[in-house]
Parts: C-alpha cells; sequence; structure tokens
C-alpha cells in the first residue's frame, strides 16, 4: 500500500491541475476569438462589423467564469447543482459550433476538425479538471480525517497520561500540605499556648502594679485628707484667734472712747489728726486673711503648670496653707502621671 500523499504534494499536484486548464482556457479563448471573428463579421451589417469580436469574447468569459467556478465549488467540497452544468456544455456547444461554422459552411471537413480541437479539448479539460478536483477534495478529506482520528487519538492519550501525571502531582501535594499543614498546626498551637502564658503573666503583673498603685493612691488619699483636716483645724483655729483679737481690739476702744461732751470739744483736734490717726487704725486692726473656696482653689492650682509658681506664691494666693497646696499638687501630679500609664498599657 503506497503512502498518502501529503497536503503539500497535493497542493502542488491542484496547482499543476489549475495551471494547466488554465493555459488551456486561454489558447482555446485566443483561437476562438482569431477563428469566430471572420464569421462574425461575414453575417454582419457593415456598420456593425466592429462588433464581431464580442460574440467570441462573451462566449470564452463564460467559460472563464465557469471554469473559475467550478474550481472554487470543487476545492470547497460542494455540488453547485445542474445549471453550472448546463451554462459549462451550453459554452462548450457554442464555442464548438463557432469554431468550426466557418469550414463547414464551406464544406471544408479538415478545417472542421482542425478547428474542433480547441473547443473539445476546453471541454474535456473542464470536465475531467472537475473531476480531478473533486477526486483530489475527496482524498485531502479522507487524509484529513484520518489526520484528524490520529490526531485526537495521540490527544487523547496524551491528556490521559497528563491526567495520571495531574493525580500523581496531587497526590504528592496533597501528602506534603497535609505534612505542612500538621507542622503548622502544632506550632501555631505551640505558639498560642506561648502567647497565652505570656498574657496571663503580662496581665497578672498590670494587676499587681495596678493594686500598687490603688494602695499608694489611697495612702496618698488618707495622707492629704490627714493633712487637710490638720490644715482646716489649724485654720479654724487661726480665724477664731483673728475673731477673738478683732473683738478684744473692739472692746479696748469702747472702753477708751470720751464722753460726749469731750467729742465735741475735741473733734477739731481729731479732724486735724485724722490721717495720722486713720494710719494708726490701718496699722493696729489685724490682718484679716481671704481664703478661697476649695473647689476654687483647686481649680486655681490646676491653672498652673509645674514650676510656673512656687508652693508658698500658690498658698499666699489662695488662703491655703502650704502643706495643702502641697498636698494638692501631689494628687494633680499623680494623675496625670496615672492617664499616661493608662494610655501605655492601651
Amino acid at each position: 500500500m503506497s503512502e498518502p500523499l501529503t497536503p503539500a504534494q497535493l497542493e502542488s499536484v491542484e496547482k499543476t491541475l489549475a495551471r494547466g486548464t488554465w493555459a488551456i482556457t486561454a489558447g482555446a479563448v485566443l483561437f476562438s476569438v482569431l477563428t469566430v471573428t471572420p464569421l462574425v463579421e461575414r453575417v454582419t451589417p457593415d456598420q456593425w462589423e466592429w462588433t464581431a469580436p464580442i460574440l467570441p469574447l462573451v462566449v470564452d468569459a463564460a467559460v472563464v467564469i465557469v471554469v473559475r467556478l467550478d474550481a472554487t465549488v470543487a476545492r470547497l467540497g460542494g455540488d453547485s447543482g445542474s445549471w453550472p452544468a448546463v451554462l459549462r456544455w451550453m459554452t462548450g456547444l457554442m464555442t464548438l459550433l463557432l469554431n468550426i461554422g466557418d469550414s463547414a459552411l464551406k464544406g471544408d471537413l479538415v478545417g472542421v476538425a482542425v478547428h474542433a480541437v480547441a473547443p473539445l479539448l476546453l471541454i474535456v479539460t473542464a470536465e475531467s479538471g472537475l473531476a480531478y478536483r473533486r477526486a483530489i477534495g475527496r482524498a485531502q478529506e479522507r487524509i484529513e480525517r484520518s489526520r484528524a482520528a490520529e490526531q485526537a487519538e495521540r490527544e487523547q492519550r496524551e491528556r490521559e497520561e497528563r491526567e495520571h501525571e495531574r493525580l500523581e502531582r496531587e497526590r504528592a501535594e496533597q501528602s506534603a500540605r497535609e505534612h505542612a499543614e500538621r507542622l503548622e498546626r502544632e506550632r501555631a498551637e505551640r505558639e498560642a499556648a506561648e502567647r497565652a502564658a505570656e498574657r496571663e503573666h503580662a496581665a497578672r503583673m498590670e494587676r499587681e502594679r495596678l493594686d500598687r498603685e490603688a494602695e499608694l493612691r489611697r495612702e496618698q488619699r488618707e495622707y492629704e485628707e490627714r493633712v487637710r483636716r490638720e490644715d482646716q483645724q489649724r485654720a479654724e483655729a487661726l480665724r477664731r484667734e483673728q475673731l477673738e483679737r478683732a473683738e478684744r481690739s473692739q472692746r479696748e476702744r469702747q472702753a477708751l472712747a470720751p464722753a460726749p461732751a469731750v467729742v465735741d470739744s475735741a473733734s477739731k483736734q481729731a479732724s486735724m489728726n485724722t490721717p495720722s490717726a486713720a494710719v494708726n487704725g490701718s496699722v493696729n486692726e489685724p490682718d484679716v486673711v481671704t481664703k478661697m473656696p476649695e473647689a476654687e482653689a483647686r481649680s486655681y492650682l490646676r491653672s498652673f503648670r509645674e514650676g510656673q509658681r512656687s508652693v508658698r506664691q500658690l498658698a499666699e494666693d489662695t488662703g491655703w496653707s502650704v502643706g495643702w497646696v502641697s498636698a494638692r499638687l501631689q494628687e494633680v501630679r499623680d494623675s496625670g502621671r496615672e492617664r499616661e500609664s493608662v494610655e501605655a498599657v492601651v
């Protein structure tokens, strides 16, 4: 069994057939124009002799169309029906009759035979070329089917091999992934246990620190409360002492006051001595300490930054004792540190 032709070989054969067909067609058309034109001139009025070449050109154009379209339809593997065959044979017979007409009218049998060669060759070439093309098309289709089947079988084998390789690879990857997941799970559990222990330790340390700070704040509050009570007691004692001095001074002034007559006679002298008396009176009167309310004093202390004013100056401004002012400033500093520690923890 001979080996089938390759697509390149079939293409070469088809090109050879096409070139031969068109060479025969071109020769037949040229020969037909040269042969038929004198015949048409003799049967055409004198003023229309110039139209003589039109008829062979029209018939030959139909031949060219038939040959070209038949070649295209055959190459596509289709069937154009019966009308193309009618047109093919009709143009062929027209070309034959026109070519042998002049010789037949003259009774020249040799001329008839000679002029019949080209049309008959064109008709037979067109029919055989069509048959050749259809045969080549069937052969190409058969070869393509065979190759398609082989290609499909080869692709099927390749798919099966790829599928087998894929399954093997997936099993290996699945095994490796499960092993990695197990190791990762163990590592995550170990790290989670370590983090939980660290968090518990940190939470315990934080609770202890907060407890110590709470204890320190409680002791500081107790100390400040004790100092405040002592300051209040001292301030109360000082206020009572000042009131007693003021009352005693008032009683003494009332006891030393002159009689009304003496007052009238001495009014001028008193008026002359008024400035010095006023000064003496202001000097002798005891100083009255003005003390801010506690809430206002606390707000006043918080309005200054640390170190902006001394403790003694703040005590003089508010009327409270130096110890009380120191305790309030310590509270402000402690509250600031506590706020900073809470923010750091957060």
